[in-house]
């Protein structure tokens, strides 16, 4: 059996969209089972949030990361959702580096309470941002089929034992 070389990247998107969706759906199950206000001690931990919109992450990240781990299995609104994912990924990533940059010994708050920031944390958010950005890309690039010509060409002649 052969391959081409864009089915082993179809393959490959399939493949890393399925884990990534499994991760949201993990990662949003981990915080919707616990109390929201922990995962608004990890959102409040980073300093760059007022009281009032760390309470609204906290209560609503969980669900968009359930629905985006969702599509991203199903397959449905395939670009909307790779899209969401690379650009939640981006700026939890940079967040991470940022405090990890500055030192900060604290909670990521990427699967729930009790996971520092470290260079593994990182390593592993970046690893998933990368992922995300190829499913993106791919997403964009793969080329659509064309529509199948309709039964009834409209420029096509009218045959002549139909004429009057």
């Amino acid at each position: 059996m052969t391959y081409s070389k864009s089915s082993v990247f179809r393959i490959v998107e399939i493949v890393i969209r399925m884990v990534l969706g499994a991760i949201f759906v993990y990662a949003a199950y981990l915080k919707l089972r616990d109390p929201w206000a922990l995962f608004a001690l990890s959102i409040d931990s980073y300093g760059i949030l007022p009281m009032w919109a760390v309470q609204l992450v906290a209560r609503t990240l969980p669900w968009g990361e359930l629905l985006i781990g969702v599509l991203l299995i199903v397959g449905f609104f395939r670009r909307t959702a790779t899209v969401a994912t690379s650009l939640l990924l981006a700026v939890f990533f940079s967040l991470m580096v940022r405090a990890y940059a500055k030192g900060m010994e604290i909670n990521c708050g990427c699967f729930g309470p009790g996971e520092a920031i470290s260079w593994k944390t990182l390593l592993r958010d970046g690893s998933m941002l990368g992922g995300a950005l190829f499913v993106t890309a791919m997403s964009f690039l793969r080329r659509r089929k064309p529509a199948p010509p309709s039964p009834v060409d409209a420029t096509a002649p009218e045959p002549a034992a139909n004429r009057v």
